[in-house]
């Protein structure tokens, strides 16, 4: 009896779809890599990769191949649309190695890192991302709040050490909202298997000033590291650049105030919302 066909067919992607075009566009031209190399001064073994998918070049030069090729900005898009799609595949990636670690060492720049968020605050960051799908949002804050339970002791607990650039309380949210995302701070830097410090504005300029960074120790050993900012994502798992990255955390940690400064700072800026809070409710009644 002869096998029924496979009806499922896998999703395109945007990376699929630009390396596709890409390689139509070139050979209905009757170009070389070589002499496509030429025409806009970018090197032909690069744009092999990118036709095979394991390069992306950047804006500029795909703008050169739209103008070539007399796409508009097609394939500008298609760019757009692969990179934002291969930082969810590597954030898929990093959540999947973070639930097995043992020991997690964050710095945060900017926002209170994920693991520490309520979900007031998680939707807050969330939605100052554009063209977030209603569903994929709520989705997306699910799973940020179900991450937290390695560290509030939900799940098998993760020895987690963050160190929170001054940044981090500078950037809020509404005053509730930031209420209670301090509360929520102040309680979960009491727990045992967690650490919080907060790095200073006075303690300068730093090597990972900009991005966030996140090293984690698998129970084999394993060391692994993982950088992003809001808008790129990527994965170090090479001994020497992640003993790098390590070297440039561990000063970090070092010019930060201790855990009890840290909750000593929490608490201050925690009074001081609670007595904004109440002035601005004494003004109201």
């Amino acid at each position: 009896m002869p096998s029924r066909p496979n009806c499922k067919k896998r999703k395109p992607t945007a990376l699929g779809l630009l390396t596709r075009k890409l390689a139509e566009l070139r050979k209905a031209k009757g170009l070389s890599y070589a002499q496509l190399a030429l025409k806009i001064g970018y090197d032909r073994a690069d744009l092999h990769k990118l036709e095979q998918g394991t390069k992306l070049c950047s804006e500029y030069v795909i703008g050169k191949l739209d103008a070539l090729y007399g796409t508009g900005d097609q394939l500008s898009m298609l760019l757009a649309l692969a990179k934002e799609e291969g930082i969810r595949e590597r954030y898929r990636a990093y959540i999947s190695l973070e639930e097995g670690a043992i020991v997690l060492h964050e710095y945060a720049s900017a926002v209170m890192p994920g693991l520490l968020q309520t979900e007031a605050y998680a939707d807050t960051v969330l939605r100052t991302a554009p063209h977030w799908d209603p569903d994929e949002l709520e989705q997306q804050l699910k799973r940020r709040i179900a991450r937290q339970g390695r560290v509030t002791g939900e799940g098998p607990a993760v020895h987690y050490r963050t160190v929170l650039d001054e940044a981090c309380f500078a950037r809020r949210p509404s005053p509730e909202v930031w209420h209670e995302q301090l509360v929520h701070l102040e309680q979960v830097a009491r727990l045992w298997n967690v650490t919080v410090q907060l790095l200073p504005f006075t303690a300068g300029l730093h090597d990972l000033t900009g991005g966030n960074l996140m090293l984690l120790w698998q129970p084999d050993g394993t060391n692994l590291a993982y950088q992003e900012s809001s808008h790129t994502a990527s994965w170090v798992d090479a001994p020497n650049e992640v003993a790098e990255l390590r070297l440039s955390y561990d000063p970090l940690r070092d010019a930060s105030l201790s855990p009890r400064e840290s909750l000593a700072y929490i608490q201050r800026a925690l009074e001081e919302t609670t007595h904004a809070h109440r002035a601005e409710n004494h003004e109201l009644a």
